[in-house]
């Protein structure tokens, strides 16, 4: 046999820089490089190796540990999972920043490859400057926190250990039902230990993406129980996108008079004009999607894990309807007590159609129904868009500005606060993937760092982060290396003092609003209650090397807009928004359980509201 002497880390990049997935018989190299911070945990160990001996693999300096690895998730979305950055760190606080990244790719169903740095597997200079010292369990590192939030975590103590823990890296990253996050801990001394690895180990790995389809049984008892229904909905989810089926979805539901309604993640698979797409369901969707579920005899979910936002905390449906879930994942496809077609949305809906369209199946649907709700849902949105205030720029309006001017093939990023919500149900999404919403996890701080990723992975578009205020002072590290990179995006800045959405969500539970505006200590309330904070983004946003413009009304904003797309690097738009003026409401509601007792009369009558939405919606 023949071997290689190699460190640790060196072997770990030369296996990561031969790993290729294939789809439909197209082959993507999987690892583009690494995104990384250096330390005394990574720095001598796989920061030599990538200093000189990284092959294709792409070094990419973060400025920010959970910044970066944000950035890496946004890459691998935007890249339909097909390619990835890993993300190395050192040990203690660097490695401890990245775990909030680590749910969001495993709850985004995400493949993300974190390398972090962890104590001396010798044990010799324990304990070292930032190593977690547990007296009860010495074996405890920092890096054990990432087992909740990883799909596969391995320390390698040993150099001989990586092939075995790479292989499985690779097994879980690339598999559609099971990827997520993948954390490899790296003792610092074991990273530079050498070992005589077969050359074998670092042979082109191509990893076949197969597009399995459920058994004929399997369809054919879906088939009969859909074939009973009259009133189908289609909930389309991220598994369209990932599967690229967007096309199979639209015959679908064209071939049998389906409406299509849309998840977050699954937003774009349908044009937002095409004449069956009724738009956002659940907490954030409109009025023609959620009537259109609240009378659903059959859910036909595709790609969607059902989040509480998705099934409004499982009231949007009816309590006898029946779902059937088209999904990669069983897990997925059992939940709300569905039928589980395991199976690629590309590979298994065309299989799907033929069982039906041989029962000769179509919807109930009257000639206009459809028509009838999608029609006055987009006057709605045409309402929303021209919404204007004699006090300042609406949200709404805002966000009819920035449709109408960027184009059909700018990508929007968005994560969390208000946005999100007015974005499912207004944004008018032409073309798929240029909706980039991370909603699993909501995560404040992805939008600015994800934009970055998007970047990377879409070069040629226009890349929009849409953030609040408090998502912006959360994270937004990677602006910087957007600079550094030469990868312009533009980040538009909704300035409403603070967290206006989760203050509108106080309220609207019955409280006055406690904590959640960017305001000044008033001495005589001991409270929040004075000025606003006079926060100015856009010379911040200078300050680090960005353009920056601002806009307090639609023509400003229009004009800033315009001037931006003439930018060659990386810009910001702090536009300044009236607080409230976010959409709500729509025929849904959210469980978010609210207090038993209170001395607040409304926070009590607030309780009784929701124990009563609790008894009329589904138990599981």
């Amino acid at each position: 046999m023949r071997t290689i002497r190699l460190t640790m880390a060196q072997a770990l990049l030369r296996f990561l820089d031969n790993q290729y997935v294939s789809v439909d018989g197209v082959e993507t190299k999987f690892v583009a490089g690494v995104m990384g911070i250096f330390g005394h945990g990574n720095v001598t160990g796989i920061g030599e190796a990538l200093e000189r001996s990284p092959g294709k693999l792409v070094y990419v300096q973060g400025k920010n540990e959970q910044g970066m690895s944000h950035a890496a998730i946004a890459f691998a979305k935007q890249s339909r999972r097909r390619s990835i950055y890993a993300c190395t760190t050192s040990i203690g606080p660097g490695a401890l920043n990245m775990v909030t990244a680590a749910g969001t790719a495993t709850v985004n169903r995400i493949p993300l490859l974190l390398l972090p740095g962890d104590n001396f597997a010798s044990r010799q200079p324990d304990p070292v400057l930032q190593q977690l010292e547990a007296g009860y369990d010495y074996t405890i590192a920092a890096t054990d926190c990432f087992k909740p939030v990883s799909k596969y975590w391995d320390r390698i103590v040993r150099p001989e250990q990586l092939m075995t823990a790479a292989l499985n890296a690779m097994r879980v990253l690339t598999d559609p039902a099971e990827t997520g996050t993948v954390t490899l801990a790296l003792p610092q001394d074991v990273q530079a230990e050498a070992y005589d690895y077969p050359e074998a180990f670092f042979n082109k790995r191509v990893y076949v993406i197969e597009r399995h389809r459920p058994s004929e049984e399997t369809l054919r008892r879906a088939a009969e129980a859909i074939s009973a229904k009259r009133r189908p909905i289609i909930v389309a989810g991220g598994g369209v996108r990932y599967s690229g089926a967007e096309a199979e979805l639209a015959a679908f539901a064209e071939r049998f008079g389906i409406p299509v309604a849309e998840t977050q993640a699954g937003k774009g698979a349908l044009p937002w004009n095409h004449p069956l797409n009724v738009g956002g369901v659940g907490v954030t969707g409109g009025l023609a999607a959620n009537r259109l579920a609240h009378q659903a005899d059959l859910v036909i979910g595709v790609g969607t894990r059902y989040s509480d936002f998705t099934t409004a905390s499982k009231s949007a449906y009816r309590e006898d309807a029946l779902f059937v879930n088209v999904n990669v994942s069983r897990l997925d496809g059992v939940k709300l007590d569905g039928i589980p077609l395991a199976g690629d949305a590309k590979a298994t809906l065309p299989a799907l159609a033929d069982m039906l369209a041989a029962a000769g199946y179509a919807s109930g649907y009257g000639e206009t129904e459809i028509k009838t709700l999608k029609a006055e849902w987009d006057r709605e949105v045409d309402r929303l868009y021209g919404l204007e205030r004699e006090d300042g720029l609406a949200q709404t309006r805002a966000l009819g500005v920035i449709n109408e001017v960027i184009g059909n093939d700018a990508i929007i990023v968005c994560a969390s606060g208000s946005l999100p919500g007015d974005l499912q149900r207004l944004w008018r999404t032409s073309r798929p993937g240029t909706y980039h919403m991370e909603y699993g996890f909501s995560c404040m701080g992805y939008e600015v760092n994800g934009a970055f990723g998007v970047s990377l992975a879409a070069p040629q578009q226009e890349v929009y982060a849409l953030v609040g205020d408090g998502g912006y002072l959360m994270l937004h590290s990677e602006l910087i290396t957007s600079l550094q990179e030469g990868r312009k995006m533009t980040v538009l800045l909704f300035n409403n003092h603070g967290f206006q959405c989760i203050h509108n969500l106080q309220r609207e539970h019955g409280s006055d609003g406690f904590g959640n505006e960017f305001r000044y200590r008033e001495a005589d309330t001991g409270r929040y209650t004075g000025d606003v904070l006079p926060i100015d983004f856009a010379a911040h946003a200078r300050s680090l090397g960005a353009a920056s413009y601002k806009a307090s009304n639609a023509e400003e904003l229009r004009e800033a807009l315009r001037l931006a797309q003439t930018e060659t690097r990386t810009t910001l738009i702090e536009i300044a928004v009236l607080p409230g003026t976010n959409t709500e409401g729509y025929e849904s509601w959210w469980n978010v359980g609210v207090p038993a007792v209170s001395t607040g009369e409304r926070v009590v009558k607030a309780h009784e509201a929701m124990n009563e939405r609790i008894r009329q919606a589904r138990a599981y």
